[in-house]
């Protein structure tokens, strides 16, 4: 499955990544202590699943209806 338009997103456990530019590395906050890093991949960007998430919270788009 290929994702192009603007706000489609990926997660993974580790994801390989390409791009001919990088732009705004930089350490963003989580929660509490914990850190994140945060990058801006420009012009013919790549991003590739390498492993996928051990635990995944599975969206459903089923509603449950009460009668």
């Amino acid at each position: 499955m290929d994702y192009y338009e603007i706000g489609d997103t990926i997660h993974g456990s580790k994801i390989y990544v390409e791009a001919r530019k990088i732009e705004g590395y930089r350490v963003i906050v989580k929660t509490g202590r914990h850190k994140a890093q945060s990058v801006t991949l420009i012009e013919n960007a790549k991003a590739v699943i390498v492993k996928k998430l051990k635990y995944a919270n599975k969206k459903s788009n089923e509603r449950t209806s009460s009668s």
